[in-house]
């Protein structure tokens, strides 16, 4: 399941963008609201306290519970998670909360390499934590989804190829449980679980608080985006 959740919700989008053509601005960006809410509340509700809590039994079993590090690198680690985020924008204009518009493709077939390079990095880093957390996974699923939909518009509003769109939009829905995969398998990447996982910590917390803050016009929070950011707050914390 928790490959195949974030695997379906772009395949479901890349569909719903394709058959249903969405034009409803406004409802998408409500959906994005809920999704940049419900991804924030897993990640500080679940996924930072299990990484302060594995670095806190680290330290017990070799200071024989006497914690006196006060350099915790986890504080370091979710940083560099916010300015790679950060650096991956530079190259994707944003694509990852759904802001694609205006990035200069209009009526071109040829791919978009660099959105595509950071959208895939971005995708199988946010798969790693999954592994050990599968929760996750439905956080994941649920940010994908109105991501996929805006993405397949975007690109089929622009000209893109459809093969080319067909081939991005897989191999988008395929790096997040091809990230789990590796987390999983690989003893190299299992030692390094709880600064990889402070990373992505770091990639979700500036993912989602984007998302929630761009979701509206002019930055307002009518009441309607208020609801569903509370309904997926509650939604997490009941997960």
């Amino acid at each position: 399941m928790i490959y195949i959740l974030p695997l379906l919700s772009v395949v479901l989008g890349y569909a719903v963008a394709l058959i249903l053509k969405p034009s409803n601005k406004k409802s998408i960006k409500l959906l994005l609201a809920f999704s940049g809410a419900f991804l924030l509340s897993l990640t500080v509700m679940h996924l930072l306290p299990e990484v302060y809590e594995s670095v806190l039994r680290g330290h017990e079993g070799h200071n024989h519970g006497h914690n006196h590090n006060h350099n915790n690198p986890v504080g370091l680690f979710i940083m560099i998670g916010i300015i790679f985020q950060i650096i991956l924008e530079y190259f994707s204009k944003g694509a990852e909360h759904g802001h694609v518009h205006g990035q200069g493709h209009e009526h071109s077939s040829s791919m978009p390499w660099l959105l595509f390079i950071s959208l895939c990095i971005h995708a199988l880093l946010e798969g790693m934590p999954v592994s050990h957390h599968h929760d996750l996974a439905w956080g994941i699923a649920i940010h994908h989804f109105p991501i996929a939909i805006i993405l397949t518009a975007f690109f089929v509003n622009s000209g893109l190829n459809k093969t080319a769109i067909l081939l991005f939009m897989v191999a988008f829905a395929v790096m997040t449980p091809l990230g789990t995969l590796i987390s999983d398998q690989l003893s190299f990447i299992s030692r390094y679980y709880t600064e990889i996982s402070a990373i992505v910590i770091g990639i979700l917390f500036h993912i989602s608080s984007t998302i929630i803050f761009e979701s509206s016009e002019g930055h307002k929070f009518n009441l309607a985006k208020l609801l569903v950011i509370i309904l997926g707050v509650i939604m997490a914390y009941f997960l």
